[in-house]
């Protein structure tokens, strides 16, 4: 099956509730490669790449997050494959 790319960001609170590290756990656990940080405005920035239905599963989870954050919204966009080898938090 086709391996896709997706630019997503999560708004709300995210950052300082363990956000990044549990996205990264969900993400290995479901086989995706990629990446995420914290941007400046306080919402989350991630990469994500793999099956198109895993990625889903990963999206709809992006809604509940870590069991601190309080996510409002998930906007994801499809964007060109990368090749990323794993999934890692970036600075």
């Amino acid at each position: 099956m086709n391996k896709v790319h997706y630019n997503i960001q999560v708004i709300g609170k995210v950052q300082n509730v363990w956000f990044r590290k549990y996205t990264k756990d969900k993400a290995e656990v479901l086989g995706l490669n990629g990446m995420v940080r914290n941007k400046t405005d306080g919402n989350v920035y991630i990469e994500v790449e793999g099956n198109e239905n895993t990625i889903d599963d990963f999206i709809k989870w992006l809604y509940k997050g870590s069991p601190k954050s309080n996510v409002e919204e998930v906007i994801y966009e499809l964007s060109k494959f990368i090749g990323f080898e794993s999934f890692e938090i970036v600075d």
